[in-house]
């Protein structure tokens, strides 16, 4: 946790660093970190908790209720955001916030300001801040827009040993010791005189832009930040100017969090071997012994004189020396960097969701938007109820009502259609549920569902509902028959009902996944038809033909992951994916992850 401390403290001494996002799994005191953070602040500085699921009128602002009710004007009211100015926002479960309010958080961090403009009402109040983030990686990655507008992005380690465990314990239980809090706050507050005085000399500036564009890391934020963190270092240090140690500090905290390649480091050069002296020289030895008289004191460009190298490589080597194992992995490289942000889109209902609005309607119709409702009747309590006071009811009529609108994620629903006939069976079902334990990994975070259909014998089975459970997806998928007939067409007809019951549920995206050779030999009424029978043949390819047709009528969006060899295979899928509108792969020996990537 020395990391996590060490940012805490260069965010206390220096407030535009932005802030500071923790990683961690469960039971690694990243939250009790964070928290207190609040001793180090001014007093009278806020320390603000922003919860999930907030609507805007809770952080922005809006109306003032009360005073419209009472005397009918509109007067703005101050949202959490600008309550924090000078002081902190705290977001537990970072990425789990909705994408709306990870947008006006990146845009006050920028501006240092919120910009109200709802209802008819619009302001600007100011809201100069620190951010303080956590998240669980397993539930999701931190939003990308808001890692750009903060210096600090800490990965802290699980405790795996009591001591840790219980020093997070204590920290938690009570309000910490008093003289040590006392301590921190003395060497803040004199760190926070000393900065306006701290220099930096170019050399150092240099050494961070080249360090930062060796490991790779995009745009110049993270370069002003290296900067600003190597001043609040030195001025920790009581230092007026900011020494080598400031500036490999502002690199391991600043810079390493965001690199996204190896650097090459420069070759050492081999040291020179000494040789043996031809035959017959007797003063050799005499002389090799006087030349390093005559350069006694002198440096070499090759050798500085203090064994120590150049300032740019001592820093990168030590930072270098640091990168995390996966960073030297292609696969990993190549993954980081197509990865990008975002949802699966979103979509509005009238039941769930965040809150974004409202409209006129019935409490019939969907949930009653009291305020709005309030808001929209108080103009006409003079003309409705003349001469009323305080204590007079509202008088509300039907034009007056007003109805919530929600705006939710717009999830997914992946449904796995796998062919469990012949003898690649098992290996499809193996990698099927490695992609499905994949997918359902991040479904909390997109709001997916994955299901499983098997298809053997003579009709398809669900093997798995669309769910997000883990847990049950594996009860569910430990032990599976394989073998028999292929009733590719009663695995079609199961998929569009499957697709009808989740759009009832309200996910409107559904996705096929079908993997298998797309050669059915067995109709809806479970008769097993022979290849030499020509004219079943042909209805049986009717009949698959208006079954995908019908799935691609509906909005399915398909994949076709074609498992036969391409040597044996027919061209049966690719048929298949053209009748479905689907994408279509030839994978014979497909793994999870490459079905995921390609999903």
């Amino acid at each position: 946790m020395a990391p996590a401390k060490r940012a805490l403290l260069l965010l206390a001494v220096d407030p535009t660093l932005g802030g500071a996002i923790f990683s961690g799994g469960p039971g690694c005191g990243k939250t009790t970190l964070a928290r207190a953070f609040a001793a180090l602040l001014p007093d009278g500085a806020p320390f603000v908790d922003l919860p999930v699921g907030i609507t805007d009128d809770r952080l922005i602002g809006g109306l003032d209720l009360e005073a419209a009710l009472a005397a009918g004007v509109r007067r703005i009211e101050r949202g959490l955001l600008a309550r924090a100015d000078g002081g902190v926002v705290y977001v537990d479960g970072l990425n789990l916030q909705d994408r709306h309010v990870i947008t006006i958080l990146a845009e006050a961090l920028s501006t240092g300001s919120v910009r109200l403009e709802r209802e008819g009402a619009s302001a600007r109040h100011e809201a100069r801040f620190t951010l303080l983030g956590t998240y669980d990686p397993s539930d999701g990655e931190a939003p990308g827009t808001l890692l750009d507008r903060v210096a600090f992005a800490v990965a802290c380690p699980s405790c795996a040993e009591a001591g840790p465990r219980a020093e997070v314990m204590r920290a938690a239980g009570q309000a910490g010791d008093p003289l040590e809090i006392a301590m921190y706050r003395g060497l803040v507050e004199d760190a926070r005189e000393r900065l306006p005085g701290v220099t930096i000399d170019d050399d150092a500036m240099e050494t961070l832009s080249r360090t930062a564009l060796e490991l790779g890391v995009e745009g110049n934020r993270a370069d002003v930040f290296a900067v600003k963190a190597a001043l609040a270092a030195a001025a920790l240090g009581g230092r007026d100017s900011v020494m080598r140690d400031d500036v490999l500090e502002a690199a391991r905290l600043v810079l390493l969090p965001r690199a996204t390649r190896a650097p090459q480091l420069p070759e050492e050069p081999e040291e020179a071997q000494p040789q043996a002296p031809p035959d017959g020289d007797d003063g050799g030895d005499e002389s090799r012994a006087e030349a390093p008289a005559e350069n006694e004191g002198e440096a070499t460009p090759e050798d500085p004189g203090d064994g120590s190298g150049s300032f740019d490589e001592t820093v990168l080597a030590a930072v270098a020396c640091e990168l995390p194992p996966e960073l030297l992995d292609p696969a990993f490289r190549t993954a980081r960097a197509k990865s990008r942000g975002g949802s699966r889109g979103v979509q509005e209902n009238s039941r769930r969701g965040r809150f974004v609005g409202s409209k006129p309607g019935s409490i019939r119709e969907g949930r009653l938007a009291l305020a709005q409702t309030l808001f929209a009747a108080a103009p006409w309590q003079a003309l409705r109820v003349p001469g009323r006071n305080a204590g007079t009811p509202v008088a509300i009529e039907p034009d007056d009502v007003r109805v919530k609108r929600f705006r939710d994620k717009a999830g997914t629903a992946f449904i796995f259609a796998v062919d469990a006939s012949g003898s690649m069976a098992v290996n499809r079902m193996r990698e099927a549920k490695g992609a499905i334990s994949s997918l359902l990994a991040s479904a909390y975070v997109h709001r997916d569902q994955v299901g499983l259909i098997s298809f053997r014998g003579t009709s398809a089975k669900v093997l798995l509902e669309p769910c997000q459970s883990v847990d049950r997806a594996k009860r569910e998928l430990d032990v599976l028959p394989t073998g028999g007939t292929t009733p590719l067409s009663s695995a079609l007809l199961e998929v569009f009902r499957i697709a009808r019951r989740v759009r009832a549920r309200g996910v409107k995206n559904v996705m096929l996944v079908l993997m298998g050779d797309g050669r059915g030999n067995v109709n809806l009424e479970g008769e097993v038809v022979a290849r030499s029978a020509t004219e079943l043949r042909e209805a049986l390819d009717q009949e698959q033909m208006r079954l995908a047709q019908l799935l691609r009528a509906d909005g399915v969006d398909s994949l076709v992951i074609d498992t036969q060899s391409n040597h044996l295979s027919r061209g049966e899928a690719s048929e298949l994916a053209g009748h479905l509108g689907a994408r279509y792969l030839s994978l014979p020996n497909a793994t999870a992850d490459q079905i995921v990537r390609n999903i």
